[in-house]
Parts: structure tokens; C-alpha cells; sequence
């Protein structure tokens, strides 16, 4: 990415005309050229007022960045005076968002290897496939390995694919223009495959995310709360328990109280499993034991007390307060609070105490607005120096080798970071609002930059006998791709609102994910099969993408 296609540098003067060489160009361009931060502050704002039209019911989002540059750069070099903006404003937001989504990503990711596998294995072998398509078709139609590698990123719409690409390129300006032209079919095609997934969700019953219910125990043996929490696998919580009968006082469900005949006890979980639990123990019973607050009372508290972050629900020790968590809040998901599950700054957990208590663990858990927002620079930087040199680390392949390049080595850094959540006294993880942001304002950054590069040259493109040759490669690896995954997830017996969300994870697309969304309900499964390949895909492509780049 360090080398001009025109020979020019990428430094803030580098796209300057000689003065008197471009007198009739327009005044704005002229302005935009000489400098740089207006021009990236002018195409961040026109990409945002791009990005609200809408393709099929969804707004364009943050790709509207990509054509918004690509329209101006194109403009300024009709002009005579090409706008390109530095490279350094690209590697940053590259950076950036690339350790931002792993830091995301990191929980899930690791923590779907032991269940999704084989799903996950599926999709990156999509991808392989769908790489060697690219190289064999792009060779019949004449296209170079850079263009190629461009053309695989924007068919997928993987935009640190295209980073990686660019960075391994000889030519760092082509693979933008096959990105770019490939882009538009890569969101509509994979929408496309997801309403058709979603054809038979009629089959399905929306489950709530999660649900609590009272049951009272009928049957005539014991059983301790460890071993029924242990035989749900950890997916339901016990939270309240009154011994014998309604009136008596309702106190916390511990791992090692027993439950017996005329018992009333608290579950929360999946709607499905808590039924199923309901029946093995006895029946809904008519007395909601959550209501009665007058000994225990709940309260969603946000975890913004930074020592604890990284520490797992058991570790956090609410027990000393004689209260317990019973679900976990991050971002707009619910999820069983498991002693096992590491917490992180911004989760907002679900807790239940004694009420003269509750203020005590308000106070512990901190409970602050702004300790959700806060970027952890200790942690981001660090991880952001890791990741790059994690990317430096040359890797040997038959007939050469290659290094991972920042985005890869970032992502990577990013999702151990993700997972950890603390090493020793360093907190490694963020909020999720503050990392969705970082990760947005790179994403927008870096792509301003790459329509920058490629606008000038892209107009010709199109027009060119190139244009439509990278068309049809789009176009091809675009659907076959889809046909694949779609097979892949049928025969895993994926259901149809998980696989609508497993195509957006595997498109890396969060266009997919909000049309899935929509025409679901927002239903749980949806993100489900969105988390469970995404990590795994993101990785995929962009090694994918810098082996297609660096081929001759």
C-alpha cells in the first residue's frame, strides 16, 4: 500500500498539480486538494448523507463512504487535479477497525469453536472454493492478481480483505476498482439469498430471547440446583427459591440448595429449555415469586468499575453480598448470566439481592454512564502495537511466503484481546458501544481513503473492456457463493432464521444482518448464526484475499 500506481507519493502534497497547470478547475476541488483533513471530513459527511438511501428496504450504511470518494476522486481527476488522500489517514482507520471487530468478536468466536466447528470449517471452506473460482475465471477473462483480489473482496464485501489485498498488491489501486465494481451485487445478491432462507420461517416459532418463570416442584426426589444447571448445560440460571410453600421467605437459589416436592424456584432461559425444565420438575405455578421484592429486590446495574473487567461472573464474588447475577446485557443481547462468563465494561448484568444490600453492589459494580464509553487507551494501543507486529512475521508457503499485513494481524491480536478480557493488571477488552464505534469510525476512515486512490482510475475502468469483465466475476463469485453457503447450511441442519444470519456472517455484511433482522423480528437466532461464522470468515477472506493479491 506504500507505492503510488501513478508513481506519486501519498503524502498531503503528493496529489497537488503544478500552479497554473489546472486554472479552470473548479474552486471546491481546488480547495479539497490543497487540503486533506477537509477533504476526509468532506467525504466522511457526504458518505453519511449518502448512506441513508435505502437498496431493497436498507439503507447503503457506511459503504456509501466507498462510492461517495470514488464520485469525487473521479470528478478531480476529470478536473485535471486528481484528490487522493494520505495513506497514513488509510493504515490508521485499517488498524483500527480491524482490532476493534476481533475485540468484538473475541467472546464469540472462541466461545462458538466448541459447538459451531464444523459450521465454521464449512464457511471458510466456501471461501477457499470461492477463491480459486476467482483466480481460475479472472485468468480465462485476462484480469491481473490484483484486480482479481479486489474483485474477491468486493463480491464478499469484506472491506479488510480489501486492505490486505491492497497491502500486498505491486499495484495498491486496483484491487479497489474490482472492489468497488463488485461491491453493489455482493450486498443485493446476499440479501437476495437471505430472503430466499427465510422463505420457510413460517416453520419456525419465535422464541423471546430469554424469559423467566416460577415453577413448583411436584416431583418426590431431590435434585440440587448444581446438578440441574449442569444437565442444561449451563443455559438456564436459578435465581429465587421458597422452601414448602408460598408463604414462606424467598431467598437466593445457590449452586447447592436441594429442591423438593411443593418447592417454588425461579429459572431464566430460553423459552424452550425453561418449559422443558417446567415439565421435568412439576408446573408453572401460579405465584410469581420475582414480584414479591420485599426481601430480594433486582435492579440491571452496567459494569463500569474497570478492576473487574475480564473477571468472570464467578470471580466478580456477588456472593459476599448475598446477591447472584442471572443475566448479562451487551449490547441489545440477553444472555444467561454463566459462572464461567467473563465480563467486560459496558455489560449491564441483571442482579438479584437483598434489598438493604443493593446499594452496595451498585456501588461495587460502578454503575456509571461514563465508564461505558471509555476506549480502555492502555488496552487499544497495546493491542494495536501487537497486532502490527504480529503482522510483520513473515509466513513461509510452497514457492515464497508472505506476512499476515496489519489487518490480519490486528484482527487477530484483537479477538485473543476480545477473549481475555484482562492479562494480569492490563484490561484488554472495551466496552461494546465504545468498540462498535472505533470500529465504525475506521471502517469510514479507510475507505474514504481506498475511493480516494481508485476514483481517478475507475471511471475508465467501467468503460473499459476491464469493467465488465470484473462484472461478470463478481457477479459469479457473488452467487455461487451464496448457493454454497445455503447447501452448506442445510445439510448442517441450519434453521432458516440462523442461516439467514449465518449468510450475513459469512458475507462479513452487516447490510444482511439488519434485512435479516428486519424481516424477522429481531429474532434471537438471526444473531446467533451471525456470531457463529463471522470471526471465521473475516479471517478467511482477508488471507485469501493477500495470497490472490500476491500471485504473479
Amino acid at each position: 500500500m506504500a507505492v503510488d500506481p501513478a508513481g506519486q507519493g501519498f503524502g498531503p502534497y503528493a496529489a497537488r498539480g503544478s500552479p497554473g497547470d489546472d486554472g479552470g478547475m473548479d474552486p471546491v476541488l481546488e480547495k479539497l486538494a490543497e487540503e486533506p483533513v477537509l477533504l476526509l471530513t468532506f467525504l466522511l459527511a457526504l458518505g453519511a448523507a449518502l448512506g441513508r438511501i435505502k437498496v431493497l428496504g436498507v439503507p447503503v450504511g457506511p459503504a456509501a463512504v466507498l462510492f461517495g470518494a470514488l464520485a469525487v476522486s473521479a470528478l478531480g481527476t476529470a478536473q485535471g487535479h486528481p484528490l487522493q488522500l494520505p495513506e497514513i489517514v488509510g493504515t490508521i482507520g485499517l488498524v483500527m477497525f480491524a482490532y476493534t471487530v476481533g475485540v468484538i468478536s473475541g467472546p464469540t468466536f472462541f466461545g462458538s469453536l466448541r459447538t459451531g466447528w464444523r459450521l465454521m470449517a464449512a464457511v471458510a471452506a466456501v471461501m477457499a472454493g470461492a477463491a480459486g473460482v476467482a483466480l481460475a475465471l479472472g485468468r480465462v477473462l485476462g484480469l491481473g492478481a490484483p484486480v482479481i483480489a479486489g474483485s474477491f473482496a468486493g463480491a464478499l464485501t469484506n472491506t479488510p480483505a480489501l486492505a490486505a489485498a491492497s497491502e500486498r498488491a505491486a499495484d495498491p489501486g486496483a484491487p479497489t476498482i474490482g472492489y468497488s465494481i463488485c461491491y453493489l451485487w455482493g450486498v443485493v445478491g446476499m440479501i437476495l439469498a437471505a430472503g430466499w432462507a427465510l422463505r420457510r420461517q413460517g416453520d419456525e416459532t419465535p422464541d423471546e430471547p430469554l424469559v423467566h418463570q416460577t415453577i413448583r416442584v411436584d416431583r418426590d426426589t431431590s435434585t440440587t440446583v448444581r446438578d440441574l444447571a449442569e444437565r442444561y448445560g449451563g443455559e438456564v440460571a436459578f435465581t429465587r427459591l421458597k422452601h414448602v410453600h408460598a408463604a414462606s421467605r424467598t431467598q437466593l437459589a445457590g449452586e447447592d440448595a436441594t429442591l423438593t416436592r411443593r418447592d417454588l424456584v425461579t429459572a431464566v432461559g430460553p423459552r424452550g429449555l425453561v418449559e422443558q425444565l417446567t415439565e421435568e420438575l412439576g408446573h408453572r405455578s401460579s405465584h410469581n415469586i420475582v414480584d414479591d421484592r420485599q426481601e430480594l429486590d433486582y435492579r440491571r446495574i452496567t459494569v463500569s468499575n474497570a478492576a473487574l473487567a475480564g473477571r468472570t461472573i464467578h470471580e466478580l464474588g456477588l456472593e459476599r453480598y448475598g446477591a447472584t447475577a442471572s443475566r448479562v446485557r451487551r449490547g441489545d443481547v440477553d444472555m444467561v448470566a454463566q459462572p464461567d462468563f467473563v465480563v467486560q465494561m459496558g455489560d449491564r448484568l441483571r442482579v438479584i439481592s437483598p434489598v438493604a444490600r443493593i446499594s452496595e453492589v451498585t456501588t461495587f459494580l460502578g454503575d456509571s454512564e461514563r465508564g461505558i464509553s471509555d476506549i480502555n487507551p492502555t488496552g487499544l494501543a497495546l493491542g494495536m502495537v501487537l497486532g502490527v507486529l504480529v503482522g510483520l512475521v513473515p509466513v513461509p508457503v510452497p514457492g515464497g511466503g508472505f506476512t499476515l499485513g496489519a489487518a490480519a494481524g490486528t484482527l487477530l491480536v484483537g479477538l485473543l484481546f476480545g477473549h481475555l478480557g484482562r492479562i494480569g493488571p492490563v484490561v484488554t477488552s472495551m466496552p461494546h458501544g465504545a468498540a462498535s464505534s472505533l470500529s465504525t469510525f475506521g471502517m469510514i476512515m479507510f475507505l474514504a481513503y481506498a475511493g480516494s486512490v481508485a476514483g481517478g482510475r475507475l471511471a475508465d475502468a467501467i468503460t473499459s473492456e476491464m469493467g465488465w469483465k470484473v462484472a461478470v466475476l463478481g457477479f459469479v463469485l457473488t452467487s455461487l457463493t451464496a448457493v454454497a453457503l445455503l447447501t452448506a447450511a442445510r445439510l448442517a441442519g441450519s434453521p432458516p432464521r440462523q442461516t439467514a444470519g449465518m449468510l450475513g456472517g459469512a458475507q462479513t455484511q452487516p447490510a444482511v444482518l439488519a434485512y435479516a433482522h428486519e424481516q424477522t423480528g429481531a429474532d434471537l437466532r438471526v444473531g446467533i448464526g451471525y456470531a457463529l461464522v463471522y470471526p471465521a470468515a473475516m479471517i478467511a477472506k482477508i488471507l485469501l484475499a493477500q495470497i490472490l493479491a500476491g500471485l504473479s
